[in-house]
């Protein structure tokens, strides 16, 4: 394992103090895992789990030798492995059902699936990553978690603010960094550091942060973070921001486990708390919000209509789909903001799709409802399916059926004479 710069510790060295020794030992230990559950159903058993995470919900502390990862559940979308401090963030903006939210810079994913769920539905989000490559990771994790009221934008966040001013209740802005808090989980990440980083990044900062302001609402709030220790990204880049909007104030908050931020901000050290090193400032604009119309107008058609019958017969949800959209029927949430003239990875779920003159469920649908059809099956009957493999099915069983496992749909397949068919998407199987 390569060591820790030596210009690094000497530049954090201050902050630190006395406990310079503690932290530096800190890195002779194992990095904390975290799991999250998802809130669509009952969680479903995990060898590895130990203690709850105080911060957020539903989230524990996971074993080092855990294989959760590599679960069927875990494509299923019944939980996400996070780093035990990262959760922290979106638990600070407590995001609330009809909320809008930004997730300014949000692949991988696993921040924006932890405010989809807090808004339970209802509402909508706005996930953006500038990476092309990236937004489609995000877009796959927030489908495999069955956010379904969620868009994924592929823009700079200045082409966002354009679009978009005083838009957002609450805004996510995890802002890419030097990166100083994830070198115990991250050791080759200790090689990139210079010096110089930190105030290359720091510029960067204060331009997204710039561009979150223009995006948000009065009366809305905004949580800035880094997954670094030094001042001039973290405390240098609030108080810059301070000073150039008068109407923004840091906002104190507390949360279990944790030191409480009497000034809006809080560094978490590996050596104080079971997790990696983060910054978290919550910071609040002036006035009141106003609401603003929806964008999305209902399309009524009798293909729509036939759709619609077809996948309340398939499966349980409280919603239908409201638009077409080439062979697809899907539904968008009436909540997003107009995004026109924007790059948008997914702004909608797929419900179901027409081939030929019959319509099939889509593969999201499993994941965000209650299929009226289930199939239990243990782990290795989820490995076979998610393998594409036909698997056994009663006789009675007939027509479009999810194999199950937990309780945790996986897929759909199409069950006759005592076979179900396997159709779940080939991009997403496992390897044989």
């Amino acid at each position: 394992m390569s060591r820790l710069p030596e210009g690094f510790i000497a530049q954090i060295r201050p902050l630190l103090g006395e406990d310079i020794h503690d932290f530096l030992e800190s890195y002779r230990l194992m990095p904390h895992r975290g799991i999250r559950f998802s809130k669509r159903r009952v969680p479903p058993l995990v060898p590895g789990l130990l203690n709850p995470i105080p911060w957020a919900e539903d989230a524990w502390y996971l074993s080092a030798d855990a294989t959760a990862g590599s679960h069927p559940l875990h494509d299923a979308g019944a939980y996400y492995i996070q780093e035990p401090s990262a959760m922290a963030t979106v638990a600070v903006l407590r995001p609330k059902p009809c909320d809008l939210v930004l997730d300014l810079c949000a692949a991988p994913g696993g921040k924006a699936s932890q405010i989809g769920d807090m808004i339970k539905g209802e509402g909508a989000l706005i996930a953006n990553e500038i990476h092309p490559a990236r937004a489609r990771v995000l877009a796959r994790n927030l489908e495999r978690m069955g956010i379904v009221n969620a868009a994924v934008t592929n823009e700079s966040p200045q082409r966002l603010a354009d679009h978009l001013p005083q838009v957002f209740d609450k805004i996510l802005v995890d802002a890419p960094c030097s990166g100083e808090g994830m070198f115990r989980r991250e050791p080759e990440s200790r090689l990139e550091w210079r010096p110089e980083s930190p105030a290359g990044c720091a510029m960067r900062q204060a331009e997204i942060l710039r561009s979150a302001a223009i995006m948000l609402r009065p009366g809305g709030r905004m949580t800035y973070s880094t997954c670094t220790f030094n001042r001039t990204e973290n405390e240098g880049v609030i108080q810059q921001f301070l000073a150039d909007h008068p109407d923004f104030r840091l906002v104190p908050f507390a949360l279990p486990g944790l030191p409480a931020a009497s000034s809006g901000m809080l560094r978490i050290w590996p050596h104080q708390v079971r997790g990696e090193g983060h910054f978290i400032a919550l910071l609040e604009r002036e006035g009141k919000s106003n609401s603003f119309p929806s964008s999305i107008e209902v399309e009524l058609s009798k293909e729509l209509e036939e759709a619609n019958a077809l996948i309340q017969s398939w499966a349980e949800l409280p919603f239908a789909a409201n638009l077409l959209q080439g062979h697809w029927a899907i539904y968008r949430p009436e909540a997003l903001p107009d995004l026109s003239g924007l790059r948008v990875i997914s702004r909608s779920v797929p419900m179901a799709e027409r081939q030929g003159k019959h319509w099939k469920p889509a593969h999201a649908l499993a994941l965000i409802s209650q299929p009226r059809q289930m199939l239990p099956v243990d782990e290795a009957g989820a490995l076979r399916f998610q393998q594409g493999h036909p698997l056994p099915a009663p006789d009675s069983l007939s027509g479009w059926a999810a194999p199950a496992l937990s309780g945790w749909p996986l897929g759909w397949g199409k069950a006759s004479q005592g076979i179900l068919k396997n159709h779940y998407p080939k991009g997403l199987r496992r390897p044989l």
